[in-house]
Protein backbone atom coordinates (compact mmCIF):
# COMPACT_ATOMS: atom_id res chain seq x y z
CA UNK A 1 0.00 0.00 0.00
CA UNK A 2 1.07 4.01 -0.80
CA UNK A 3 2.33 5.57 2.29
CA UNK A 4 0.78 8.36 0.97
CA UNK A 5 -3.07 6.41 1.57
CA UNK A 6 -2.11 5.70 4.80
CA UNK A 7 -1.37 9.23 5.77
CA UNK A 8 -4.77 10.55 3.71
CA UNK A 9 -7.09 7.80 5.81
CA UNK A 10 -5.29 9.08 8.54
CA UNK A 11 -6.17 12.40 8.36
CA UNK A 12 -9.46 12.34 7.11
CA UNK A 13 -10.58 10.18 9.80
CA UNK A 14 -9.37 12.47 12.39
CA UNK A 15 -11.06 14.85 10.61
CA UNK A 16 -14.80 13.72 10.71
CA UNK A 17 -14.15 11.47 14.19
CA UNK A 18 -12.50 15.03 15.99
CA UNK A 19 -13.41 17.92 13.84
CA UNK A 20 -14.85 20.95 14.87
CA UNK A 21 -18.52 21.08 12.46
CA UNK A 22 -18.74 24.81 11.38
CA UNK A 23 -22.55 24.11 10.49
CA UNK A 24 -24.63 27.06 11.45
CA UNK A 25 -21.70 29.07 11.86
CA UNK A 26 -20.56 32.56 9.70
CA UNK A 27 -18.86 31.22 6.99
CA UNK A 28 -17.30 32.70 3.50
CA UNK A 29 -17.36 29.92 1.31
CA UNK A 30 -20.76 28.68 -0.61
CA UNK A 31 -22.39 26.38 -2.91
CA UNK A 32 -23.44 27.19 -6.56
CA UNK A 33 -26.22 26.86 -5.61
CA UNK A 34 -26.23 29.90 -2.89
CA UNK A 35 -26.23 27.68 0.35
CA UNK A 36 -23.09 28.04 2.86
CA UNK A 37 -20.37 25.16 2.64
CA UNK A 38 -19.92 24.28 6.19
CA UNK A 39 -16.57 21.62 7.13
CA UNK A 40 -15.73 19.67 9.37
CA UNK A 41 -12.07 21.34 10.33
CA UNK A 42 -8.91 20.14 12.13
CA UNK A 43 -6.06 22.88 13.15
CA UNK A 44 -2.62 22.21 12.35
CA UNK A 45 -2.18 19.17 10.48
CA UNK A 46 1.59 18.39 9.13
CA UNK A 47 2.20 15.20 7.09
CA UNK A 48 5.52 14.26 6.19
CA UNK A 49 7.04 12.65 2.89
CA UNK A 50 9.92 11.02 2.16
CA UNK A 51 10.16 11.09 -1.50
CA UNK A 52 13.60 8.89 -1.35
CA UNK A 53 11.45 6.09 -0.36
CA UNK A 54 8.08 6.64 -2.64
CA UNK A 55 6.30 9.26 -4.47
CA UNK A 56 3.29 10.55 -2.53
CA UNK A 57 0.19 10.32 -4.87
CA UNK A 58 -2.94 8.27 -4.11
CA UNK A 59 -3.89 5.46 -5.49
CA UNK A 60 -7.32 5.26 -3.61
CA UNK A 61 -7.99 7.14 -6.18
CA UNK A 62 -6.46 8.66 -9.64
CA UNK A 63 -4.60 12.25 -8.72
CA UNK A 64 -3.43 13.64 -12.44
CA UNK A 65 0.01 13.79 -11.77
CA UNK A 66 0.54 15.89 -15.60
CA UNK A 67 -2.13 18.26 -14.71
CA UNK A 68 -0.79 18.82 -11.45
CA UNK A 69 2.70 19.43 -13.08
CA UNK A 70 1.14 21.67 -15.75
CA UNK A 71 -0.17 24.31 -12.58
CA UNK A 72 3.15 24.36 -11.02
CA UNK A 73 4.75 24.95 -13.86
CA UNK A 74 2.37 27.83 -14.32
CA UNK A 75 2.90 29.43 -10.63
CA UNK A 76 6.85 28.70 -10.31
CA UNK A 77 8.08 28.32 -14.10
CA UNK A 78 5.37 30.79 -15.98
CA UNK A 79 4.76 33.28 -13.09
CA UNK A 80 1.41 33.69 -14.86
CA UNK A 81 -1.78 35.01 -13.18
CA UNK A 82 -3.72 34.26 -16.65
CA UNK A 83 -5.76 31.34 -16.69
CA UNK A 84 -5.36 31.31 -21.20
CA UNK A 85 -1.69 29.90 -19.85
CA UNK A 86 -3.02 26.87 -18.11
CA UNK A 87 -4.13 23.80 -19.68
CA UNK A 88 -6.91 22.74 -17.10
CA UNK A 89 -10.11 25.01 -15.94
CA UNK A 90 -9.63 24.26 -12.38
CA UNK A 91 -9.00 28.25 -11.88
CA UNK A 92 -11.70 29.89 -14.06
CA UNK A 93 -14.47 30.22 -11.34
CA UNK A 94 -11.83 32.90 -9.64
CA UNK A 95 -10.49 34.70 -13.56
CA UNK A 96 -12.29 37.69 -14.92
CA UNK A 97 -13.42 38.16 -18.41
CA UNK A 98 -9.53 38.88 -19.34
CA UNK A 99 -8.52 35.45 -17.66
CA UNK A 100 -6.67 37.92 -14.47
CA UNK A 101 -7.23 36.05 -11.45
CA UNK A 102 -5.33 39.62 -10.28
CA UNK A 103 -2.12 39.68 -8.74
CA UNK A 104 -2.11 36.40 -7.37
CA UNK A 105 0.18 33.02 -7.35
CA UNK A 106 2.14 33.41 -10.22
CA UNK A 107 2.24 37.29 -10.25
CA UNK A 108 3.90 37.52 -7.09
CA UNK A 109 6.46 34.73 -7.83
CA UNK A 110 7.86 37.36 -10.54
CA UNK A 111 8.13 40.41 -8.52
CA UNK A 112 11.71 41.22 -8.75
CA UNK A 113 13.24 42.38 -5.11
CA UNK A 114 16.62 43.90 -4.53
CA UNK A 115 19.39 41.44 -2.61
CA UNK A 116 22.93 42.40 -2.32
CA UNK A 117 23.17 40.68 -4.94
CA UNK A 118 21.15 41.99 -7.51
CA UNK A 119 17.67 41.62 -8.31
CA UNK A 120 16.17 38.86 -8.46
CA UNK A 121 12.44 37.23 -8.41
CA UNK A 122 11.55 34.72 -5.18
CA UNK A 123 11.88 31.45 -7.83
CA UNK A 124 15.78 32.84 -9.31
CA UNK A 125 16.59 33.40 -5.74
CA UNK A 126 15.83 30.22 -4.64
CA UNK A 127 17.45 28.37 -7.38
CA UNK A 128 20.74 31.02 -6.72
CA UNK A 129 20.62 30.28 -3.04
CA UNK A 130 20.39 26.42 -3.48
CA UNK A 131 23.57 26.48 -5.99
CA UNK A 132 25.39 29.15 -3.92
CA UNK A 133 24.68 29.01 -0.23
CA UNK A 134 22.60 25.78 0.24
CA UNK A 135 23.45 26.02 3.70
CA UNK A 136 21.25 28.83 4.19
CA UNK A 137 18.37 28.80 6.49
CA UNK A 138 17.02 31.87 4.57
CA UNK A 139 15.55 29.67 1.04
CA UNK A 140 12.24 30.61 0.85
CA UNK A 141 9.60 32.00 -1.26
CA UNK A 142 5.87 33.66 0.47
CA UNK A 143 3.15 34.64 -1.83
CA UNK A 144 1.18 36.11 0.91
CA UNK A 145 1.35 39.76 -0.05
CA UNK A 146 -0.93 41.99 2.48
CA UNK A 147 -0.27 44.40 0.19
CA UNK A 148 -1.90 42.98 -2.52
CA UNK A 149 -4.19 41.06 -1.22
CA UNK A 150 -7.11 43.26 -2.32
CA UNK A 151 -6.09 42.96 -5.85
CA UNK A 152 -6.11 39.06 -5.61
CA UNK A 153 -9.77 37.12 -6.65
CA UNK A 154 -8.40 34.62 -4.26
CA UNK A 155 -6.00 34.43 -1.41
CA UNK A 156 -3.59 32.27 -1.40
CA UNK A 157 -3.86 29.03 -0.20
CA UNK A 158 -0.50 27.27 -0.56
CA UNK A 159 1.36 30.55 0.22
CA UNK A 160 5.15 29.50 1.49
CA UNK A 161 7.95 27.04 0.32
CA UNK A 162 10.79 26.48 2.85
CA UNK A 163 13.57 25.02 1.14
CA UNK A 164 16.58 22.95 3.66
CA UNK A 165 19.33 21.29 2.62
CA UNK A 166 21.25 18.17 4.38
CA UNK A 167 23.34 15.82 3.47
CA UNK A 168 22.95 12.18 2.61
CA UNK A 169 25.37 10.20 4.99
CA UNK A 170 25.98 7.51 2.00
CA UNK A 171 26.97 9.30 -1.00
CA UNK A 172 27.65 12.55 0.49
CA UNK A 173 25.12 14.25 -1.62
CA UNK A 174 23.42 17.06 -0.71
CA UNK A 175 19.62 16.36 -0.09
CA UNK A 176 16.97 18.79 -0.68
CA UNK A 177 14.43 19.45 1.82
CA UNK A 178 10.98 21.65 2.05
CA UNK A 179 8.33 22.67 3.70
CA UNK A 180 4.94 23.98 2.13
CA UNK A 181 2.70 26.24 4.55
CA UNK A 182 -0.99 25.95 3.37
CA UNK A 183 -3.44 28.27 5.37
CA UNK A 184 -6.56 26.39 4.00
CA UNK A 185 -6.68 22.86 2.52
CA UNK A 186 -9.87 21.07 1.10
CA UNK A 187 -9.07 17.45 1.76
CA UNK A 188 -11.16 15.96 -0.91
CA UNK A 189 -10.72 18.42 -4.02
CA UNK A 190 -6.89 19.42 -3.39
CA UNK A 191 -4.75 17.45 -0.78
CA UNK A 192 -3.33 15.09 -2.93
CA UNK A 193 -3.34 17.50 -6.07
CA UNK A 194 -1.13 20.02 -3.86
CA UNK A 195 1.23 17.07 -1.91
CA UNK A 196 1.95 15.54 -5.89
CA UNK A 197 2.69 18.90 -7.74
CA UNK A 198 4.74 20.14 -4.63
CA UNK A 199 6.85 17.04 -4.59
CA UNK A 200 7.45 17.19 -8.22
CA UNK A 201 8.62 20.94 -7.73
CA UNK A 202 11.05 19.02 -5.03
CA UNK A 203 12.41 16.57 -7.46
CA UNK A 204 12.51 19.30 -10.20
CA UNK A 205 14.66 21.83 -7.73
CA UNK A 206 16.76 19.11 -6.47
CA UNK A 207 17.72 17.63 -10.03
CA UNK A 208 19.07 21.10 -11.66
CA UNK A 209 20.73 22.18 -8.27
CA UNK A 210 22.46 18.42 -8.37
CA UNK A 211 20.74 17.37 -5.09
CA UNK A 212 18.46 14.36 -3.60
CA UNK A 213 14.79 15.09 -3.84
CA UNK A 214 14.09 14.66 0.21
CA UNK A 215 11.79 15.05 2.49
CA UNK A 216 8.13 17.14 1.99
CA UNK A 217 6.58 18.35 4.75
CA UNK A 218 3.08 19.72 4.66
CA UNK A 219 1.50 22.14 7.05
CA UNK A 220 -1.89 22.83 6.82
CA UNK A 221 -3.60 25.64 9.24
CA UNK A 222 -7.02 24.59 8.70
CA UNK A 223 -7.43 21.43 6.84
CA UNK A 224 -11.48 20.35 5.99
CA UNK A 225 -14.08 18.38 4.31
CA UNK A 226 -16.90 19.95 3.40
CA UNK A 227 -20.88 18.81 4.66
CA UNK A 228 -21.35 17.35 1.29
CA UNK A 229 -18.04 15.92 0.84
CA UNK A 230 -17.99 13.66 3.67
CA UNK A 231 -19.99 10.58 2.56
CA UNK A 232 -17.48 11.14 -1.10
CA UNK A 233 -14.42 10.98 1.47
CA UNK A 234 -16.44 7.97 3.80
CA UNK A 235 -16.54 6.08 0.68
CA UNK A 236 -13.21 6.65 -0.84
CA UNK A 237 -10.77 5.49 2.74
CA UNK A 238 -12.98 2.41 2.24
CA UNK A 239 -11.00 1.42 -0.69
CA UNK A 240 -8.58 -1.20 -1.31
CA UNK A 241 -5.16 0.32 -2.06
CA UNK A 242 -2.02 -0.34 -4.63
CA UNK A 243 1.39 0.02 -4.46
CA UNK A 244 3.30 3.49 -4.87
CA UNK A 245 3.83 4.03 -8.80
CA UNK A 246 7.56 4.93 -9.17
CA UNK A 247 8.05 8.39 -10.23
CA UNK A 248 10.46 9.52 -12.96
CA UNK A 249 11.90 13.02 -14.26
CA UNK A 250 13.26 13.13 -17.01
CA UNK A 251 16.99 13.36 -16.54
CA UNK A 252 18.38 15.31 -19.32
CA UNK A 253 16.66 18.81 -18.12
CA UNK A 254 19.15 20.68 -16.23
CA UNK A 255 17.49 24.20 -16.37
CA UNK A 256 14.10 24.78 -14.43
CA UNK A 257 12.49 26.82 -17.29
CA UNK A 258 12.94 23.68 -19.28
CA UNK A 259 10.90 21.60 -17.82
CA UNK A 260 7.23 20.70 -18.95
CA UNK A 261 4.42 18.06 -17.44
CA UNK A 262 5.43 15.66 -20.19
CA UNK A 263 8.91 15.54 -18.17
CA UNK A 264 6.90 13.63 -15.28
CA UNK A 265 6.18 9.97 -15.92
CA UNK A 266 4.60 7.25 -13.18
CA UNK A 267 5.38 3.71 -14.15
CA UNK A 268 2.91 0.82 -12.74
CA UNK A 269 0.42 3.40 -11.21
CA UNK A 270 -2.58 1.21 -10.09
CA UNK A 271 -5.42 3.53 -8.32
CA UNK A 272 -9.36 3.18 -7.94
CA UNK A 273 -12.30 4.88 -9.33
CA UNK A 274 -12.06 8.33 -9.88
CA UNK A 275 -14.78 10.17 -7.72
CA UNK A 276 -16.56 12.57 -11.25
CA UNK A 277 -18.31 15.79 -10.67
CA UNK A 278 -17.27 16.74 -6.87
CA UNK A 279 -19.10 19.56 -6.01
CA UNK A 280 -16.88 22.67 -5.13
CA UNK A 281 -17.37 25.14 -3.00
CA UNK A 282 -16.46 28.80 -4.10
Amino acid sequence: MAYADDIFRAMCRDIIDNGTDTQGEKVRPHWPDGTPAYTLKRFGIVNRYDLRKEFPILTLRRTALKSATDEILWIWQKKSNNIHDLGSHIWDEWADEDGSIGKAYGYQMGVKHVYKEGMFDMVDRVLWDLKNNPYSRRIMTNIYNFQDLHEMNLYPCAYSMTFNCTKDPESGKLVLNAVLNQRSNDVLAANNWNVVQYAVLVHMMAQVSGMIAGELVHVIADAHIYDRHVPLIEELISRTAYPAPKFSLNPDVKNFYDFKPEDVELTDYRYGEQIKNIPIAI
